[in-house]
């Protein structure tokens, strides 16, 4: 699997490390498990529908989703 960000996604992933270190871990953690199981797994994973077909999302928080 290769990992890419999008430059707004990389950008909020620097404003996660230097603003809230707690949200940080989490995505960290979701993103180790997206590595070894990627299509399940924590974050309730789901498929994208129409022009995001092939990619899935998975929640940080309540508030945040991560869209792979």
């Amino acid at each position: 699997m290769i990992l890419s960000w999008s430059t707004n996604a990389w950008e909020d992933y620097l404003y996660w490390q230097s603003i809230d270190k707690k949200k940080l871990k989490r995505i960290n953690l979701l993103i180790k498990d997206i590595m070894r199981n990627h299509f399940e797994g924590l974050g309730e994973p789901e498929p994208l529908k129409h022009n995001f077909s092939g990619y899935w999302s998975r929640r940080i928080d309540k508030e945040h989703l991560n869209n792979l």
